[in-house]
This record gives C-alpha cells, structure tokens and sequence, in this order.
C-alpha cells in the first residue's frame, strides 16, 4: 500500500517590495496629510499589514496653517488648502516617536519640508538624531521664499540644489515627492534621480479653483487649492508611466487609488509602490483594506511576486 503524502500547504504571493533599500512588507502605503502622525490610526489601521505610513509634513517651527474654508468636496475628488499645518519636527519627535517605536511592525517615513533649502536641511538634522524612522520623503512642492516664491519641484535648477543638498546630509534614504504642475514631469524626475534621490513619489495634488455661484467668492479662503481624489486618477497614472520610464529609482505612485485594482493599474504603469490619501477621509481603514485586496488580486491571477508587477503594461 502506498505511503499518502500530504499536500505542502500552498504559500500565499509574496508582497514584499524594497523603496530605496528599505524593504516594506507591502506595496500599500499611507500618504502624507491623510494619516496624522500613524499614531492617531493605531486602534483603526493594522500598522504591520500595510508597508507604511507617510507622516504629515514637519517643518522646522510649528505651522497653524491656512485660514478656514480651507476643504471643498468636489465631484469624484476634494481640494485641501490646509496650509501645512504640523506641530513642528522637535514637538513630533517628543511627543510621537516614543510611542511610534513601540508599535510592532510600523514603519514610519517622515515627511519634511521648508521654504529655504536651509529650513529643510534643520529639519533633517532634528530628524537625523531619531531613531525608529525608515526613510524621509521630501515636498518638493513649497514655494522657495528665497527665490520669489517660485516652487522647487516645478523649477529644475531649484529641485537639483535641493535634492543635491539635502540627500548628502541625509542619514536616511531620501524620497522626493514631485509637484504634478509641470510641464515635464520626466524632466523633473530625472533632474531629482540625478541629483541623488533613491526615490520619487508623484504626483502631488493639482493645483485648482472653486467658486460659490451665490456669493461670487472663492470656496476656499487660501483662493487655491490642490485637488485629489479619483478625479486626477488617469493623470496621474500618466505621470507615474513617464517618470518610471525617465529614471532607474523607485516611483511610488498616488493619485485617486480607491481599490487594489487602482493599486495594480499604478505598478504596472511603473511604480514600485503606491500610496493612499483621499481615500482615508472616506473610510480610515482603506490603506489596511487596500493591501489586504492586493494581496487577494495577486492570489485570485496567479501573482507569485506582487514586484513583478512594476512596468507590467503591455504597449
């Protein structure tokens, strides 16, 4: 009689992918403005079942930010003109980082910013002396005070001085967030990749405008805003094919991912990783909800290696 041998148990895909020499036990990350400090979503969100989380933008002083109305809900989006409020880079590393490294399996990036190429390379140094911090993400997308106001991701001289400057101080990998209000974004990716980021993320929010019909003004304070959400979705996934096409860097794509399947669309166009914003305003748990879906997609067509989908479009 034949010895019966019992099936292996059949191993789930692998989700892990690897940004900048970090390795993230999955593609799906929280964006920066949507997911507070990580620490406000820890009794929601499963921190260990998504890749990470993108903090809100730290500056070297605290920053009340814009003026109210300052959130317009749009048709398929919203526009935020929050201002970049934050409790200041010396205030999070008190009060937040303590209890950051005590959750298991989170994985924090710091999202830094400043008006001066200066301002950022402050903030780093504060950042630099924390430990339980993966990489930084940089907002190139700040008007520079010291050059008029002219924003550094939409200026290439300025992204290469401050991506140049702030990389070789930098104790960490740093990612580069690129401002999606350009004429090139493959320029701009390049210019970044060039000038030493191990990492791009884009696009950050549109540039846009409502105005209330009644009163004939502005729906938001600040007159400007940037605009997220599905509505930029095929935008975006435009600029994520053209700047993974333009560098040999990881791109982390963002822009109206609501589902896994916005998640696939995103990698196959390139990006190594993607990110979750507007749709956490919705649903706290979509990041969670998302990995959990790509996991499943992967499963349900076969995908041993959910990296072996970043560039997968067939044109």
């Amino acid at each position: 009689m034949e010895e019966s041998v019992k099936a292996k148990p059949r191993r789930g895909p692998d989700m892990r992918v690897t940004i900048g020499g970090v390795e993230l036990a999955s593609p799906v990350i929280a964006a920066s403005g949507t997911f507070g400090y990580g620490v406000e979503f820890e009794e929601i969100v499963s921190l260990d079942r998504i890749g990470a989380f993108v903090t809100k933008g730290l500056s070297k002083e605290p920053m009340a930010g814009n003026p109210t109305p300052r959130i317009v809900e749009t048709a398929s989006g919203m526009m935020n003109s929050i201002g970049l409020q934050n409790m200041g880079v010396k205030a999070f590393v008190e009060q937040k980082m303590t209890r950051l490294r005590q959750i298991k399996g989170a994985v924090v990036i710091a999202n830094i910013f400043g008006f001066t190429v200066n301002d950022c390379l402050e903030v780093i140094r504060v950042l630099n002396d924390t430990p339980g911090i993966a990489m930084y993400e940089l907002n190139a997308s700040c008007p520079n005070t010291s050059h008029g106001g002219m924003v550094f991701g939409t200026d290439p001289k300025l992204l290469d001085e401050l991506v140049y400057r702030t990389e070789r101080v930098s104790a960490r990998p740093l990612m580069v967030k690129l401002s999606p209000n350009v004429t090139s974004i493959a320029q701009m990716a390049k210019v970044a990749a060039d000038a030493g980021a191990q990492a791009l993320s884009l696009v950050n929010t549109f540039l846009s405008m409502a105005i209330d019909v009644e009163t004939r003004k502005p729906r938001i304070a600040n007159v400007t805003a940037g605009l997220s959400g599905p509505a930029v979705k095929p935008i975006a996934l435009r600029m994520v094919y053209e700047a993974a096409k333009a560098v040999k860097i990881p791109v982390i794509g963002m822009g109206g991912i609501l589902r896994a399947e916005d998640a696939v669309e995103f990698m196959l166009a390139g990006a190594a990783a993607v990110q979750v914003g507007t749709a956490s305003y919705a649903d706290p748990r979509a990041v969670e909800n998302i990995a959990t879906g790509l996991r499943q997609w992967c499963s349900a067509h076969d995908v041993a290696e959910v990296a072996g989908l970043t560039g997968g479009v067939v044109v």
